[in-house]
């Protein structure tokens, strides 16, 4: 205080007013810490704070940047004509400002998980102690790490992640001020200025693993519910329809609206509930239900895009700011993944001072998608399944971070992924990864290829492509378990693990970002080359037993009606459209796929790893794929063996003299990898541990014991 005291007073004045501009560019209201946790320094990481925090925001609904989010304009305002909302926060800061790289990690949490930090390093996603943090290894870099919600419909789960966003509402002139709403809060009611609820309608499907009677309105992923949905409005509207099918684009039979009902058994008594509904007959597992009905006060659920906007450059520019950075990584899996590429999309890196919003973008295992994040009545969870969450706006086009035109639409304009980011002047540093799975269950072929399937497309020079052969979205600890419920397969899943490419990319960009020290090169298959093809003329070697499947998931041109291109969805379900064509990777002779980053367990197999599974019978249509899977196939260990099976593949002891001599052969194709940059020479002993278990478990009958 004493300094402020001495401070010439214009001089303070300025300084106040700069402070003032630059947080006002960011919009971050106020940060409500909840509750702090001391994670203190040990032989092997330094001393960190966790922090749980809500964090309040404000856009105004006139701001050019913020224009493109859908409904804004129908959202109570504050008295200074702006709109708030707020998210949850989760913070990992050095205590030591001298220990900090000044890169911020930004999860964007997975249907409110944290996840990202378990992955890299191996520890607990919510560390309660030094000890749960793993190895540690991001904090020893000097890594910021934060998840932030963005996600409004986030199933109430302890610790979830969350985005708490207005009700849009039809205004007959300028509203009052709403309250600010409070962690778990209800949405605020309309003021008292609204002259009515925004209805619509709103489409869910499912496919029951097991037999039911009663099912949830909501995104089911596997056996469990991974977003929550909007209750029904009036369960007598005639709008409100039940079909079935038996796949995808198969012919929909309508179920007579006496025969099912929004109800839910409780203690065996059937009430009524705006939150699921019942069948009487019951659900057969295996079959695709889609269920139509009308909903009403949709949140404007695009401000998640806001929030991670405005969160990243208020850490960058702000001198309040709770942890001070001057880069930000945005790192997504999946559906984040999708989120990433839709941020980039819309338009968001820019904040409302045309600075960039995120340095480095992480987007892995997204595929060719974006999503259901910034329509009338978002549906964020949904993603796009082999058999469920159908149709929704996901894989669609455009596909290619440069721009593309649609060969059925030669006259509208090219597009892609980076043209506003491009217009602005804030292209990040972009990777896109993605694995085996991606090119059978989400059109992964599209980000890299022509819209008509023809040719190779060009890449941004800021962006990089990784395809990380034979593994599967998820990973699986070794040995695999076979998978059960909604996930039950025929195979084994792929149990190769991601987490060593991810400490790379990590590394990679930063490096990239701080340094302007180049990445490795993109590495995918081509066209070009023959490493990408029409499934119809994969080579896959003739397995007893295992056939790869008769198509992959695609990529629709899908109409929602005449302004679901302004976020409105009328039309539904939509009408499908031709598909756009995609393409998967050529296989070696034992079956694993060519032209990406390949692991030694590739380079050197012990087994076939595949992008594709299927359904295991007991949950029905065993003919299509199981979501996020892949295969784990083992050679035999003797030519004997292999013979006796029928299996063209050479056997394990045919290929190698022992475990020593494939050591070796490991060893080197590691070492390639770690000379290439996509694996940490740090890392390396425990990839050449992990062979060691690998060989055991696959050449030795007796270490199969927990198969």
């Amino acid at each position: 205080m004493k300094r402020l005291q001495h401070t010439h007073p214009i001089a303070l004045l300025i300084a106040l007013l700069l402070a003032w501009s630059n947080s006002a560019a960011a919009r971050v209201l106020r940060v409500e810490v909840l509750n702090r946790t001391a994670l203190d320094a040990t032989a092997s990481s330094p001393a960190y704070e966790k922090i749980a925090a809500i964090v309040y925001f404000a856009v105004r609904p006139t701001d050019a940047h913020n224009r493109g989010i859908v409904d804004l304009d129908k959202a109570p305002r504050n008295p200074q004509g702006e709109v708030e909302f707020s998210a949850d926060l989760f913070l990992l800061r050095p205590l030591d400002k001298d220990k900090s790289n000044g890169s911020l990690l930004l999860e964007i949490p997975n249907r409110g998980g944290k996840g990202i930090l378990s992955l890299v390093d191996g520890g607990k996603p919510d560390p309660a102690t030094p000890g749960d943090l793993g190895d540690a290894w991001l904090l020893r870099q000097g890594f910021t790490f934060a998840s932030l919600g963005w996600q409004w419909d986030v199933v109430e789960t302890p610790g979830a992640l969350r985005l708490y966003a207005p009700v849009a509402v039809e205004f007959a002139r300028a509203p009052a001020a709403p309250p600010r709403r409070r962690r778990g809060a209800q949405p605020p009611k309309e003021p008292a200025a609204a002259t009515g609820h925004i209805t619509g309608l709103l489409r869910d499907d499912f496919t029951p693993f097991e037999p039911a009677k009663d099912e949830p309105l909501g995104h089911i992923t596997g056996a469990w519910l991974g977003g929550t949905e909007y209750p029904v409005a009036n369960p007598s509207d005639t709008r409100n329809t039940l079909t079935v099918r038996d796949s995808p684009h198969g012919p929909r039979h309508t179920i007579p609206a006496a025969q099912w009902r929004f109800a839910h058994q409780v203690n065996g008594v059937l009430a009524p509930s705006d939150r699921f509904v019942h069948l009487d007959q019951g659900f057969e597992p295996g079959r695709i239900y889609e269920l139509i009905y009308v909903v009403r006060d949709p949140v404007v659920a695009g401000l998640g895009f806001a929030a991670v906007r405005d969160f990243a450059s208020w850490l960058k520019h702000a001198p309040d700011a709770i942890a001070p950075v001057h880069q930000v990584y945005a790192a997504g899996i999946s559906q984040c993944g999708r989120f990433l590429r839709d941020f980039l999309y819309q338009g968001f890196n820019a904040d409302e001072k045309d600075q960039i919003a995120l340095d480095g973008v992480l987007a892995h295992v997204g595929g060719a998608g974006r999503g259901s994040f910034n329509v009338r009545f978002a549906q964020p969870s949904r993603d796009g399944q082999p058999m469920s969450s159908i149709d929704y706006p996901t894989d669609i086009f455009p596909f290619t971070d440069t721009p593309e035109r649609d060969p059925l639409s030669p006259k509208a304009p090219a597009e892609g992924l980076l043209d506003s980011a491009t217009a602005h002047r804030v292209v990040p540093k972009i990777f896109l990864s993605h694995t085996s799975y991606e090119y059978w269950g989400r059109a992964a072929s599209l980000i890299h290829t022509t819209a008509d399937g023809l040719a190779d497309s060009p890449q941004n020079p800021s962006l990089r492509i990784y395809f990380y052969s034979g593994l599967q979205h998820y990973s699986v600890p070794f040995p695999p378990q076979p998978t059960t419920g909604g996930a039950a397969a025929q195979q084994l899943p792929s149990p190769l693990p991601i987490r060593w490419f991810w400490r790379a990319m990590i590394a990679n960009m930063d490096s990239w970002v701080r340094s302007g020290t180049a990445p490795p090169p993109s590495r995918y298959p081509h066209i070009d080359d023959g490493t990408l093809v029409p499934i119809e003329k994969l080579a896959f070697p003739a397995i007893p037993g295992l056939f790869p499947p008769a198509s992959a998931n695609k990529g629709w041109r899908l109409d929602f009606g005449p302004e679901w291109r302004k976020g409105e969805l009328t039309q539904q379900p939509p009408i499908a459209g031709a598909p756009f064509p995609v393409r998967v990777p050529q296989v070696d002779s034992d079956g694993n796929d060519r032209g990406g980053i390949a692991l030694p367990e590739i380079a050197v197999p012990l087994a076939t790893y595949t992008g594709w599974n299927f359904r295991a019978p007991s949950i029905g249509a065993p003919s299509e794929r199981p979501a996020f899977l892949g295969s784990f196939v083992p050679l035999h260990a003797t030519a004997a063996e292999a013979t006796s099976a029928h299996d063209p593949r050479p056997a394990v002891l045919a290929r190698y003299k022992d475990y020593a001599d494939y050591r070796e052969r490991f060893s080197q194709a590691l070492d390639s990898l770690i000379k290439d940059h996509y694996i940490l020479e740090e890392d390396r002993e425990q990839l050449i541990d992990r062979s060691q278990q690998e060989w055991n478990w696959i050449v030795k009958p007796a270490a199969r014991e927990n198969k």
